[in-house]
């Protein structure tokens, strides 16, 4: 009879948990990036002012719990922003 690994099947189940959390998280920011995406080519300011904030505040929370790096979320938040600009500087 072979003797069971617990240890081993403890850190798996622990693994399966971080990556279905950490799955969840990236698939709101994609979201979220989708989203405000779409309310800017609508032309709608107000709207994608405030989904930007709520963008960057994922963005900020998923690099502050390491599910995506520090400088990606930087560079994500400054391209979004440059899109904001853009499509609503006063001409």
């Amino acid at each position: 009879m072979a003797v069971k690994q617990t240890s081993a099947e403890k850190k798996h189940k622990q693994s399966e948990v971080r990556r279905k959390k950490n799955k969840a998280v990236k698939s709101m920011v994609r979201t979220s990036a989708k989203k405000y995406v779409s309310s800017v080519h609508a032309k709608d300011a107000s709207e994608s002012q405030t989904l930007l904030r709520e963008l960057i505040k994922e963005l900020d929370t998923a690099a502050r719990k390491g599910i995506i790096a520090k400088n990606a979320a930087a560079r994500k938040k400054s391209r979004m922003q440059k899109l904001y600009n853009a499509s609503f500087a006063e001409k």
